[in-house]
């Protein structure tokens, strides 16, 4: 008698791509040391919550990474290369697969909003304006924001129309990743859930990875795949947010659990 082939092995769950790697990183400013050896991976495809005290850090590892601020020490790592050994026309390569959100919108002032979009482009792409016209407005769609807007100026736009003409210029060279500093802040709850299924709509559509700096409990819940908390100048704390919400450390149970925490289940993504 024929006996059944055997069972296949399963076969083991691939790892998950890291596409930012902070290993033993040091920044400080004079005196006082800001980041103390911290490490840090950010996965390909997910959104990230970075979360932290206040003056704890936050956008200065941020601005570590994008090569704004200096480090003393460590190694970061972006598609596996190492930011420090770059050659220019290299490192010039590797910012077109980044888009930054900055806090305030970091718009030009003296510049409309299609001008502003439109500045990553004159400096990486080689591509005649009526293109640039056109790549500008599909920006404009994709952010949710009239073609009206185009010709207007920062001081002519509402807070929440200032976010989401940043979002449509860091997402002019169709980036890998995309950095967010603070996305809702300053934002009317209303405004800031908006903003929050923006974020989710075009990082499944577009398969961003999205590294979001916040302080934001309602966008930790909604959108974020994975938390990382830092305290003590070092990370404190990676996971999920029922991870985060079951973790004994002092700084995490007086966020998640304070006076000001979310009184509601994290609802189902």
């Amino acid at each position: 008698m024929t006996q059944p082939p055997p069972a296949s092995a399963p076969v083991p769950a691939t790892e998950p791509e890291i596409v930012i790697r902070v290993r033993d990183v040091v920044v400080g400013f004079g005196e006082k040391l800001v980041l103390k050896g911290l490490d840090l991976d950010v996965r390909r495809g997910e959104v990230l919550g970075f979360v932290g005290g206040s003056g704890t850090g936050k956008s200065v590892l941020t601005r570590a990474i994008l090569g704004l601020t200096p480090k003393r020490k460590g190694v970061i790592e972006v598609f596996g290369l190492d930011i420090d050994l770059l050659p220019v026309f290299e490192r010039k390569a590797l910012e077109r697969r980044w888009g930054v959100l900055f806090q305030q919108g970091a718009l030009f002032s003296g510049l409309t909003v299609l001008q502003n979009i439109q500045l990553p482009m004159r400096e990486h792409l080689r591509i005649s304006q009526e293109l640039m016209n056109e790549l500008a407005m599909l920006k404009l769609d994709l952010v949710g924001l009239k073609h009206d807007a185009a010709g207007k100026f920062p001081s002519e736009l509402s807070g929440g129309m200032i976010k989401r003409a940043a979002l449509a210029r860091a997402l002019a060279l169709d980036p890998e990743i995309l950095f967010l500093d603070e996305p809702t802040s300053g934002l009317d709850p209303i405004g800031a859930a908006e903003f929050d299924q923006l974020i989710a709509t075009l990082q499944k559509t577009l398969g961003l990875t999205v590294y979001m700096v916040t302080h934001d409990l309602d966008s930790l819940y909604s959108i974020c795949d994975r938390i990382a908390a830092l305290a003590d100048g070092k990370i404190v704390a990676t996971g999920t947010i029922e991870e985060l919400l079951a973790s004994d450390h002092p700084w995490l149970r007086a966020y998640f659990h304070g006076q000001r925490a979310r009184q509601l289940a994290p609802p189902a993504r």
